[in-house]
């Protein structure tokens, strides 16, 4: 009976893994198709002549530069975001001051503070300080509104964190710098890696504040840079398919390198002990 449940298992994750994977699989034959051939064929057909210079075309259009920009906001504001996070997790989980628990209730109100809600706000403020149309002002608010869920996963897993691996690197003369980014962070590895998860896919696919704050194309990714295949009497659906491919594969790249030590970061994260 045993192995008739085993085998039921797999066969269910099997159907479950399928499904998962499709969608990806129909967006490649997407990309290589015409507008003819996805309006008037089966859409689910394999394209009869694969259109493999709808990808040239993408990065005739300038995708290589909004696929630059992509990369290195998504880099920047998820490193600022983690130390930063990982710092603020750390005084107030291992630290004894007085205003460590409202600290942390300020962070945590920003999970409460819809996106939309702050955008006019937002544009005044870089308005004021002529960062609007400046990749600065989107490396800032990406930081800001993945902080209080990257402090939040990192909670769990600090407060896990024996006091005697402390206590000896005090006594052994290290100071609360060393300690910190000698011990604490190596040690917080696997939690690390679900948080550099989560931060890459907010910050690769954000669209509205990329759309809000920035005009110029050489400053645009690739969420907003999609459009400039869309014209006003005629879309290229399979320019916008390729360009889609080429968006998503960072992403499953970057969940299949860091995959063990999500699953690592989620049970240390979930276990006390």
């Amino acid at each position: 009976m045993r192995r008739i449940g085993y085998i039921l298992l797999y066969v269910a994750l099997a159907i479950v893994a399928v499904f998962q994977i499709f969608p990806i699989i129909w967006l490649f034959m997407f990309s290589l198709k015409t507008n003819q051939e996805i309006f008037a064929g089966n859409p689910f057909a394999l394209p009869t002549d694969p259109k493999w210079e709808n990808y040239a075309k993408v990065f005739e259009g300038g995708i290589g530069t909004y696929f630059w920009n992509s990369i290195w906001i998504t880099v920047v504001a998820t490193v600022i975001t983690i130390l930063i996070a990982s710092m603020a997790t750390f005084a107030i989980t291992r630290m004894k001051w007085k205003f460590s628990g409202l600290v942390l209730g300020i962070i945590m109100v920003g999970l409460m503070i819809p996106i939309h809600s702050a955008l006019i706000p937002l544009y005044n403020m870089f308005l004021n300080v002529n960062l609007i149309d400046n990749p600065l002002s989107i490396v800032i608010t990406y930081t800001t509104y993945n902080l209080p869920i990257t402090v939040m996963i990192l909670l769990g897993f600090y407060t896990t964190i024996p006091r005697e691996i402390e206590e000896a690197a005090i006594i052994d003369g290290s100071s609360i710098h060393r300690l910190f980014f000698r011990i604490i962070l190596p040690i917080s590895a696997p939690i690390m890696s679900t948080t550099v998860i989560i931060n890459m896919i907010y910050n690769w696919n954000e669209f509205v504040f990329v759309n809000t704050f920035i005009s110029s194309d050489k400053f645009k990714t690739l969420t907003v840079g999609i459009q400039n295949f869309i014209g006003q009497y005629m879309t290229d659906w399979g320019a916008i398919g390729a360009t889609l491919v080429i968006s998503v594969l960072p992403i499953i790249l970057a969940f299949l390198f860091f995959s063990d030590k999500i699953m690592e970061g989620i049970t240390a994260s979930a276990v006390k002990g």
